[in-house]
Formats: structure tokens, C-alpha cells, sequence
């Protein structure tokens, strides 16, 4: 019974993911928003996919952005980079989802940077 079912699940699997790799879209770019919380302003960061770009003593660079095919408009998720450039620190590296930027944060003291959509 559960050699079955382990048979079942594996076949299964493979499906699933392709199924699910087929429902996620990449983008050339994504859009950011940057918040400098000493000044209290906010500026737009668009970046192309494997470029950087310097937002106050931060390096921030976009590896990936993805959406789901099927509604571009609606989540996305950018895969960050952010440095320090101050004290040549990492402060994030990872994936940012624009519905939940508190899931995945950028934690430092003067600035904060989100995902707001991707670009083509």
C-alpha cells in the first residue's frame, strides 16, 4: 500500500512541477520603490535583469523577476541582491514578493526597498 502510493506520488511530481514552472512568467526588469525613512522620500528604482544600481550607500542588484503568466498586473517576486556599499556588507540576498514585503525584508536602520511589479 505504501510502495503505491509512493509510486503514485513520484509519477505525479514531475507533472506538478512542469505544470507549475509553466504558470510563472520572467520579466526583463522589475520596478522597486526605495525609501530613505530619514528624509521620508521615496524613489522609483527600475532595473533591468543582472544590473545594479546605487540607491543612498546601497548597491542594489536584480538577479530575477517573475509574475504569473496568466495575470501580469497582479504578484510579483524579484530575486535581490543588496549591499552596504558603506561597510561592503550584504544586507539581503533573496527573493522579495510585492504582495508580502515584510516576509522577506531588507533590515537596515535608514532604508527600506520593496517590489512594486515587473517589466518587460
Amino acid at each position: 500500500m505504501i510502495r503505491a502510493a509512493l509510486t503514485a506520488l513520484l509519477t505525479f511530481l514531475p507533472a506538478a512541477v512542469a505544470l507549475a514552472a509553466d504558470e510563472v512568467a520572467r520579466a526583463d526588469g522589475a520596478l522597486l520603490r526605495g525609501l530613505d525613512k530619514v528624509s521620508g522620500r521615496t524613489t522609483e528604482i527600475r532595473l533591468q535583469v543582472g544590473e545594479a544600481t546605487r540607491f543612498g550607500r546601497l548597491e542594489v542588484r536584480l538577479g530575477e523577476c517573475r509574475y504569473p503568466a496568466g495575470d501580469p498586473s497582479s504578484d510579483a517576486y524579484a530575486q535581490l541582491a543588496i549591499t552596504d556599499l558603506a561597510q561592503n556588507v550584504t544586507l539581503f540576498s533573496g527573493w522579495m514578493i510585492a504582495s508580502s514585503p515584510a516576509l522577506s525584508a531588507l533590515d537596515d536602520a535608514r532604508y527600506d526597498v520593496w517590489v512594486i511589479s515587473c517589466q518587460s
